[in-house]
């Protein structure tokens, strides 16, 4: 396994912006409690996991490819733009629908990352070749990619399929944050339970605001 990201020398995966002050859910990682050496048995076989892809290079360039499309939600929205390239009830729709997603996991993100004020995996495993890759600088936990990433996908689609191919997306983006060594297993797991319920709940209120054309219904 490899020692350092080659080309990013100002990514530090361990920085936290909180400062020194004491997260309230900091300690739920700590190991010596049943609840800490559960989710670090989790972590742990994230990392085992990606640890035997990373460092080829078609994984690492393929997990940089998906996280920059994830980055400030760029893949969702060119998707709503395609949703709403005619004007009507389509376009109405899909704006809604993008605004409640974005709205919605930025407050909750925000919220989780003051809360859990977790460290960023230690860098030591990193890769031979990537992508320009944004610097995170704030709490792991939770995986904002991730949560944004299945909460659009739960929201914008109205097909099944087109739900199955988002959540598939959403799924190896927050692969992808794994692989980079971006955020710990854990980290994504639970970006991906917060999004998905954000997603639940906002989905009726977007029917609300705007209904569904009938045919996609």
């Amino acid at each position: 396994m490899v020692s350092s990201l080659r080309g990013l020398p100002s990514l530090d995966l361990r920085t936290v912006t909180r400062g020194a002050e004491p997260a309230p859910l900091g300690t739920l990682w700590d190991r010596s409690t049943a609840l800490g050496r559960a989710l670090g048995a989790i972590d742990d076989a994230g990392d085992r996991w990606s640890g035997e892809l990373r460092g080829k290079r078609w994984a690492d360039a393929g997990a940089s490819v998906l996280s920059n499309l994830s980055d400030y939600g760029v893949v969702w929205v060119l998707a709503a733009a395609w949703k709403a390239r005619h004007a009507g009830q389509a376009r109405r729709r899909a704006v809604v629908a993008l605004a409640a997603a974005g709205i919605a996991s930025y407050v909750a993100n925000r919220a989780a990352k003051r809360l859990a004020g977790r460290s960023r995996p230690d860098g030591e495993d990193t890769l031979d070749e990537v992508l320009p890759v944004r610097s995170p600088t704030s709490s792991s936990f939770p995986s904002g990619h991730t949560l944004a990433a299945f909460c659009t996908a739960a929201v914008l689609p109205d097909s099944l399929a087109a739900r199955r191919a988002a959540l598939t997306f959403a799924a190896a983006v927050a692969a992808s944050r794994v692989h980079l060594r971006a955020h710990h297993t854990s980290d994504v797991l639970g970006g991906a339970i917060i999004g998905a319920a954000l997603g639940v709940l906002a989905r009726p209120l977007v029917d609300l605001a705007a209904p569904r054309h009938k045919r996609a219904a």
